[in-house]
């Protein structure tokens, strides 16, 4: 059974016999390597490499960390069981974490990560291209969800207050590899850029663009001038009815 824990946008995935473990992290920030694993009865020392073949650091059996000098100042052992935090990481840091447990029979996997370092996505903007109204009930909205790289166009047609999206939500991946959306949640047009860690967002309502009840001030208007123009006569028929 595969086992899903959101922490982070973390799942887990069993393979090779442990839990390989895809993490997210935003450029930047510090992500905990947590040791919880069953180490064997006798160990001589446990290694956290980088792609298998760079070490950062050997855990003594006791605990006690010895940092390669490649690794200096980048790491930081906030609890006493072998866990790892990776500092200030970069795009260059994604890749692939194990710890290897050593005996004298060999050389044990007891924990994987597989850890992709994202930058934040760029801002947005929703354009309003056109607006077409055909009539006082109806309206369409031409509208561009647009990035620095990369642009959607999708149109939102409105009937009588209904609104809907022509051909459902719009999106797709940037070259950066995000994801750029736009689409129509009740009366909010949202255009929206995401990856795994960052997101941003623009957004307008389709009432500014289309109001919701387009002429009724107009025809209001006339039905209460229509109204005052009659009374005068009725009032002045009643009158004559009764002399």
């Amino acid at each position: 059974m595969s086992l899903f824990v959101i922490l982070g946008l973390l799942v887990c995935i069993q393979a090779q016999g442990i839990i390989v473990t895809p993490v997210f992290v935003l450029k930047g920030r510090d992500l905990l390597l947590k040791f919880d694993a069953d180490l064997p009865e006798e160990f001589d020392f446990v290694d956290w490499k980088f792609n298998k073949t760079v070490t950062l650091v050997r855990f003594e059996p006791s605990g006690e960390p010895i940092v390669h000098e490649n690794s200096t100042g980048r790491l930081e052992f906030p609890e006493k069981n072998f866990s790892v935090t990776l500092k200030n990481l970069q795009e260059a840091d994604s890749g692939l974490y194990a710890a290897e447990a050593f005996t004298f029979t060999g050389d044990k996997l007891v924990a994987e990560y597989k850890v992709t370092v994202q930058g934040p996505v760029t801002p947005v903007e929703l354009i309003v291209d056109r607006v077409d109204s055909n009539s006082s009930e109806s309206c369409d909205l031409h509208v561009t969800c647009r990035t620095h790289n990369s642009n959607i166009s999708s149109t939102f047609r409105c009937v009588d207050r209904v609104c809907s999206q022509e051909g459902g939500e719009r999106s797709e991946v940037t070259t950066s590899g995000a994801s750029l959306q736009v689409y129509l949640l009740n009366s909010t047009i949202i255009c929206n850029h995401s990856n795994q860690v960052h997101w941003t967002h623009d957004f307008n309502t389709t009432e500014h663009f289309c109001p919701e009840h387009p002429g009724t001030t107009e025809r209001e208007n006339y039905f209460l001038i229509t109204v005052f123009a009659f009374q005068p006569f009725s009032v002045l028929k009643n009158l004559l009815c009764v002399f």
